[in-house]
């Protein structure tokens, strides 16, 4: 929301400082001869990169026999004793945090310095 009002600011502040310099119509005229957006590109490439997930989600399960490690891991995180269980849980937790507060402290970094 704050970006748009910048940038909403911003275009008013361009627009009323910045005196239009007529061109006899030329900015319209290469305007009208660029060459249109391609749509049809984009849907081919969505549906490449999902065929390409699924065979590889197939790919990976029948090399993995059947998703028995998936299995086995289920049963040995059932077995684990529920102190290392939080152990784990409070790790990944941590990681995230710092993970996110890294991240926020970037962008807030890149707002400051512009």
């Amino acid at each position: 929301m704050d970006e748009s009002l910048q940038e909403d600011w911003l275009e008013t502040r361009l627009r009323d400082e910045a005196s239009y310099i007529d061109d006899a119509g030329f900015t319209a005229l290469v305007v009208q001869q660029l060459p249109g957006r391609r749509a049809t590109q984009n849907s081919f490439r969505g549906f490449f990169l999902l065929a390409i997930t699924v065979l590889a989600c197939v790919v990976t399960y029948f090399v993995s026999d059947g998703g028995h490690f998936l299995v086995s891991a289920i049963q040995t995180a059932a077995a684990m004793p529920l102190w290392m269980v939080s152990t784990i849980a409070l790790f990944c937790g941590v990681v995230a945090t710092g993970a996110a507060g890294y991240a926020a402290f970037v962008r807030g970094r890149e707002e400051i310095l512009g």
